[in-house]
């Protein structure tokens, strides 16, 4: 079973889920939109996956990719223009993006087992890109 809450307070909303199939086993979603013009796009199939997607302000977007099981993404954008891209594809893989400001992107490719990414992004104009493959990665990046 695809659990989906959508949570959206004054705004406009665009929201795209595609590949949710009916038989992603209790794949589980969470948006929750304040602000206007914020997007979100995600695909998940395998079973386990989670995506929480936090968003307030202006025009910020995230995409989210989702392939294997039991994989994490936590995603909290406030400001204005704010890009996170995720793509994970495997077991147990952790990846968390926290973005205040504008014009900020993080992009996060994971592939393999129990790999942990954490971004972190204040101001503005800042770019983070991280891709690990294997078993037990760990990036922490923080910017100001």
């Amino acid at each position: 079973m695809t659990f989906i809450k959508l949570t959206t307070s004054a705004c406009a909303l665009v929201l795209t889920l595609s590949a949710l199939p009916a038989d992603a086993g209790s794949n589980r979603v969470l948006i929750e939109q304040l602000g206007r013009d914020n997007a979100a796009a995600l695909a998940q199939s395998g079973h386990r996956q989670r995506v929480t997607i936090t968003q307030r302000g202006r025009a910020n977007l995230s995409l989210n990719t989702q392939d294997g099981a039991r994989n994490r993404v936590v995603v909290g954008q406030s400001g204005c223009n704010n890009l996170s891209d995720t793509a994970q594809g495997g077991r147990r893989n952790i990846a968390g993006v926290a973005q205040f400001g504008c014009h900020n992107d993080a992009t996060v490719s994971q592939a393999g087992r129990r790999n942990a990414v954490g971004v972190i992004q204040a101001g503005r104009g800042n770019t983070a890109t991280t891709s690990q493959r294997g078993t037990g990665n760990v990036a922490v990046i923080i910017q100001d």
